[in-house]
């Protein structure tokens, strides 16, 4: 949670760095124009202001145009900019790809190369290298497309194939989600697109889901086992909806039933699961176990 101190101390801050940046360009800029003495005796230190200055020259607009979309953004939406948003994150990480750009380019400065050769030469290797990594291209891609949808949203709660949790970062390569055993998971960004997605979020819901096996040496009723399933967790009522709760017989073998249990969760809480998912083994184990019958 966001708190006002916060935010104001934030916001502060951002403001002091951008003008610290600013006073420092333009002091380099007047000793650029001024050209002291000293730089005739230190030529890389001439190359070096030169650099700076286009470098923070760059940075500058890049960080004004940051600050006053992300302020248009964030009035609209009714947010704070410090909070987490898939917008605000697609933003923060073009901005970091322009500042990379530049400061490619001041490096050119500082050598003395030109910089039309520089990047006629780089738009040639980096053809070739596109050839290369397509598949991170393609990552970065897809990572901008996630960014800036709402399909997909820090913290919503997912499923990826055999891999499920909640989302806690988004990058230019990959989604990187925290499972239920608290492991970071990292899916890359072509495999979120090639896959099929099912956000929980979304639907605001949680579904619970747990397959069991119960052999024939206990005489057992399914109308028996779903009491018995629903007695294990009374205590959790609130927390499930009790109309959702359903027993499936799935497959009947001959030694053997597969069963599957399902219930929906209003708001996602996973300690809650865990103890509900604790109550139904607990439970299912003691009719395996004839205990109870």
């Amino acid at each position: 949670m966001v708190t006002d101190k916060t935010y104001k101390h934030t916001h502060r801050k951002e403001r002091i760095i951008f003008l610290i940046k600013l006073v420092l360009y333009l002091a380099i800029v007047y000793f650029n124009l001024e050209h002291p003495a000293v730089y005739d005796k230190l030529v890389w230190l001439f190359k070096l202001t030169n650099a700076l200055s286009f470098f923070l020259g760059a940075n500058l607009i890049i960080s004004l145009a940051w600050l006053v979309i992300l302020s248009w953004y964030t009035r609209r939406h009714k947010i704070k900019p410090i909070e987490k948003d898939n917008f605000v994150l697609g933003l923060t990480r073009i901005t970091a790809v322009f500042n990379t750009i530049f400061f490619l380019l001041a490096i050119t400065f500082f050598f003395g190369v030109d910089p039309l050769k520089f990047v006629t030469s780089i738009t040639i290797v980096a053809a070739a290298l596109a050839l290369l990594t397509k598949d991170y291209i393609t990552n970065m891609i897809n990572g901008l497309i996630i960014m800036f949808s709402d399909q997909l949203s820090l913290g919503d709660h997912i499923r990826v194939g055999d891999n499920k949790g909640k989302i806690m970062d988004i990058t230019l390569i990959n989604v990187v989600i925290q499972n239920e055993d608290d492991e970071i998971v990292i899916i890359p960004n072509s495999v979120i697109f090639a896959a099929v997605v099912v956000n929980q979020s979304k639907q605001n819901i949680r579904k619970l889901s747990l397959e069991f096996e119960l052999d024939h040496k206990h005489p057992i009723t399914i109308t028996g086992v779903e009491e018995r399933l629903r007695n294990a967790i009374a205590a959790y009522a609130k927390s499930y909806d009790p109309n959702s709760f359903s027993l499936k017989t799935i497959e009947i073998k001959k030694d053997f039933v597969q069963f599957k249990v399902q219930l929906l969760m209003p708001l996602a809480d996973k300690e809650t699961e865990r103890l509900i998912r604790r109550a139904l083994n607990t439970e299912i184990l003691a009719i395996a176990e004839g205990i109870g019958n």
